[in-house]
């Protein structure tokens, strides 16, 4: 398994989990630099799916796509019961995968509105 060993690789892997759930159209993809306010990882990367199971296709595309280009394995996928918030633990990256419900339920970008996002480009 490839583990991320500089910012710019830690980069790197969160800008390529936001590209890949772009091209499988993701709404409002944004990466969020969170690692300086937060310990336990660098990036966050939210992008929301119109029905559940488009968030089963993004989450599997994001997964798909590290490992194509030799990045970092999820340590560990949470909400695949029921594809309404999955977390993708990648520990230098957190990728979340909201339905609109739940994304503005639990509202990350407001609760991390202080910390720089990195650009993501649109397919």
């Amino acid at each position: 398994m490839a583990e991320p060993d500089t910012t710019d690789e830690m980069v790197r892997w969160s800008l390529e989990a936001a590209a890949a759930a772009d091209d499988k159209q993701a709404a409002d993809v944004v990466v969020l630099e969170v690692g300086g306010v937060l310990a336990i990882t660098g990036q966050f990367v939210i992008a929301s799916a119109s029905n559940t199971r488009l968030v089963r296709t993004i989450a599997d595309s994001v997964e798909e796509r590290l490992t194509e280009l030799g990045g970092p394995k999820p340590l560990r996928v949470e909400g695949l019961d029921d594809l309404r918030w999955v977390l993708m633990d990648y520990l230098d990256c957190i990728v979340h995968i909201f339905t609109p419900a739940a994304r503005d339920y639990y509202r990350l970008e407001t609760l991390w509105g202080e910390v720089p996002a990195l650009e993501v480009e649109e397919a």
